[in-house]
């Protein structure tokens, strides 16, 4: 017999260490990674803006200042009022309302085109290249040894290797190949646009389509992302220097998105693109290793062996105004994330419309197998030393795998809270809520495999589908947030 008071005590409970977790991070927030000026009682109450005296990494704990925030303003504070309204301002409805654009031939001045500032990571010791060269062996063998995503791997694993050799000099600039490849492509926008165009040729929206509930379970894993900040709050307490701008671009890696992680790196923290990019790609690539664990640890054996049935068939009309539905409903709302958005409905567009055969065939083959080589090389490329054995680059890491597992864990959770309220004979198989994470198909394949190894007759995949597209799409739109919130202030 079940304990009625003794279940609500702990519900009471639950919701109560929720809500204080929540006031600690509102009212720590600001601390830990945006404050940078100290503030006196007399300059809060007379409301005056007080000078940037403090100097950088000043203080201790709460107290400290965080290196490169020392001249912040108030502007860059953590506050969910000002968060709320950056949204409601970037929203294409009251940009079209109200914004109005300057043409540049009007003051005969045109926008001078400025490029990414890089961060100085120093020189290392020659003898940390041999370490990251073995490093680079070691993902080559994950890669032919185990399995571990070959397509990614492989070129990461020969990127590392290459860039490390002392004296080859491939990731000089202006010469070096892998530093040409990195800069003309992934260190901008270009690569991840093109990535998302054929992700989106690749990609069938039909399991989202004929069972949105789904959808759901995508956005769930998105939790991983925003617990990342709290994650970066706690590393910066004990004294790394992670700003707000830097600790979003950080937690898009818990989406396990590799162009999304570089575009909002881009945007917010082009300093930390390179290690960024390394940590969500080896993530991606680590997905079969990484995930069945947290699914074994978090489902008993009965929900695995849920049998669901496969999708009912979408017809073709469906297929092709989904894209363009998507996109018209990321211009009015959420319009810093249509790049991405736009890019990805544009590729499935062409798939589904059927009008355009070879465009279709070209994007999801020929080009995004050459782009996917170009951009793992870059990433491989980044790799070095200097960059990675560093305790902030260690701190990125940490905290990818940290985001990667608790979007895992929500995306499961979910289905299993979803189950509470779902009818006996339309309970849905918690595995397929792992497959929230944006690495497709490779979350709903492993969602699938695991479901098999305990009841080889039931196929999840098609199930899994559903929510692991929707994660491509809660990923960019969590992206499109952050850029909206903070992408003004660098």
């Amino acid at each position: 017999m079940i304990d009625t008071q003794k279940d609500f005590r702990k519900k009471v409970f639950g919701t109560t260490l929720a809500i204080m977790a929540i006031a600690m991070v509102l009212s720590m927030g600001t601390k830990v990674l945006a404050q940078t000026k100290e503030v006196s009682v007399e300059s809060m109450y007379l409301n005056e803006t007080p000078a940037a005296t403090a100097p950088a990494e000043s203080g201790s704990g709460l107290e400290r200042v965080i290196k490169g925030t020392e001249n912040w303003g108030d502007e860059h504070n953590i506050s969910v009022s000002r968060f709320i309204q950056n949204i409601g301002k970037s929203t294409g409805i009251y940009q079209i309302i109200t914004q109005k654009k300057v043409d540049p031939s009007i003051t005969g001045v045109k926008p001078e085109i400025k490029e990414a500032p890089e961060k100085d990571w120093g020189t290392a010791p020659g003898w940390q290249s041999l370490i990251m060269i073995a490093i680079g062996f070691l993902i080559v063998y994950l890669a032919v040894g185990k399995g571990f995503e070959p397509l990614l791997l492989i070129p990461i694993g020969f990127g590392t290797i290459l860039v490390n050799i002392v004296g080859a000099g491939m990731g000089d600039l202006p010469d070096g190949m892998l530093a040409i490849i990195y800069h003309a492509g992934v260190g901008n926008e270009f690569f991840p646009m093109l990535i998302f165009m054929g992700i989106g040729a690749m990609t069938d929206f039909g399991p989202l389509i004929a069972n949105p509930k789904t959808a759901i379970l995508g956005g769930a894993a998105q939790f991983g992302v925003f617990f990342t900040l709290f994650g970066v709050a706690v590393m910066n307490l004990f004294g790394l220097n992670y700003n707000i701008m830097q600790a979003c671009a950080i937690g898009i890696i818990g989406g396990a998105d590799g162009p999304t992680s570089i575009y909002v790196s881009g945007k917010l923290a082009p300093e930390l693109m390179g290690v960024i990019a390394v940590a969500a790609y080896s993530y991606m690539a680590l997905v079969p290793m990484i995930q069945p664990p947290i699914m074994k640890l978090l489902t008993t054996k009965k929900e695995r062996l849920i049998r669901m049935p496969n999708p009912r068939a979408v017809p073709k009309m469906e297929k092709v105004l989904f894209p363009l539905m998507l996109l018209l409903l990321t211009i009015l709302l959420l319009p810093p994330a249509a790049p991405l958005i736009g890019m990805l409905a544009f590729g499935n567009f062409v798939k589904e419309s059927g009008a355009a055969t070879r465009l279709s065939k070209t994007m999801e083959n020929e080009l995004m197998n050459i782009v996917s080589i170009l951009l793992s090389l870059g990433v491989g490329s980044q790799m070095t030393p200097e960059k990675i054995i560093k305790a902030e680059s260690l701190g990125i890491i940490v905290l990818g795998l940290v985001a990667f597992a608790v979007a895992t864990a929500g995306g499961l959770l979910m289905a299993k809270l979803m189950n509470v309220f779902l009818p006996k004979d339309k309970k849905i198989n918690p595995l397929i809520g792992s497959a929230g994470v944006s690495a497709v198909p490779m979350a709903a394949r492993v969602a699938n495999k695991v479901g098999q190894s305990e009841d080889p007759m039931n196929f999840l995949l098609m199930n899994a589908m559903g929510p692991n597209v929707a994660g491509v799409i809660g990923t960019a739109m969590a992206a499109g947030v952050f850029i909206a919130t903070y992408g003004g202030l660098r």
